[in-house]
């Protein structure tokens, strides 16, 4: 077996005024039995690790959160489906939902926007996946608007991703973007001609508080600078993915 679980290495709780019944965070790759170059904690079995580290892997997650259940994992596909946590798990889609204790929404990343959503009573709470080609299709719309509570009553958290400073993107890109967020100019900054440092953190904020939502929370961790404790695609092209989950507790008895 890999390294025992060392909280709160291998686990970042979201530092966020949810009620306290709602769980959320991402993990690290701190821990696990994955191999180089997925070395550490690998939670995804679609990178081509050994299927049999990475089962490991969740298994220990699982135990170390005290997870309710297995986490509803997505077939991610950089598009703008949110589906119910309840539904069976592997289902294509970059985001889910629950509303009720039990479930557990998850996403996995090594560069894009982990966003985790819960409104103000703990009642329901969403998982989401957001890179630039999600953001383009629509996924951050997708996501507010399904969720019951109004955007006003709804938080946000904005987990580690990769910082601009390590994220040059084309000019189609950035066009893509502001196609589907206008205000967002200044989350690209020219560096050379058709050139542009991407802020993926501000461009997923400006879209948030486009539709109402204020209170969004996070830290500015960019996974690129950090080997030790985040897996990058940019940064290592074959690599691991960390998970950002969020899930209701059950009531307890």
């Amino acid at each position: 077996m890999g390294q025992t679980l060392d909280i709160p290495c291998w686990w970042l709780a979201a530092n966020w005024p949810t009620p306290a019944r709602v769980r959320a965070g991402i993990t690290t790759r701190v821990g696990g039995d994955s191999k180089h170059p997925y070395q550490g904690f690998n939670l995804a079995l679609h990178v081509g690790d050994n299927p049999e580290a990475v089962v490991r892997n969740r298994s220990q997650l699982r135990q170390g959160l005290h997870l309710p259940q297995e986490p509803c994992w997505l077939q991610q596909v950089h598009g703008k489906q949110v589906i119910f946590a309840s539904d069976q798990i592997g289902q294509s889609a970059d985001g889910s939902i629950t509303s009720g204790p039990g479930h557990v929404c998850a996403v996995q990343v090594a560069d894009c926007v982990p966003l985790l959503l819960a409104d103000t009573a703990g009642i329901q709470v969403a998982a989401i996946h957001a890179g630039w080609r999600g953001i383009a299709a629509g996924i951050i719309d997708a996501a507010v608007s399904a969720m019951s509570a109004p955007a006003e009553q709804l938080l946000a958290w904005i987990g580690p991703c990769i910082g601009p400073d390590r994220y040059e993107v084309g000019s189609e890109v950035r066009a893509a973007c502001l196609q589907a967020e206008p205000g967002a100019t200044r989350c690209f900054e020219s560096t050379t001609p058709d050139h542009w440092r991407a802020d993926l953190r501000q461009l997923v904020s400006t879209g948030l508080r486009r539709r109402g939502i204020a209170r969004i929370y996070g830290n500015d961790n960019c996974v690129a600078e950090n080997s030790r404790l985040f897996y990058s695609h940019r940064r290592d092209g074959r690599t691991g993915r960390m998970a950002a989950l969020i899930w209701i507790e059950m009531d307890q008895p």
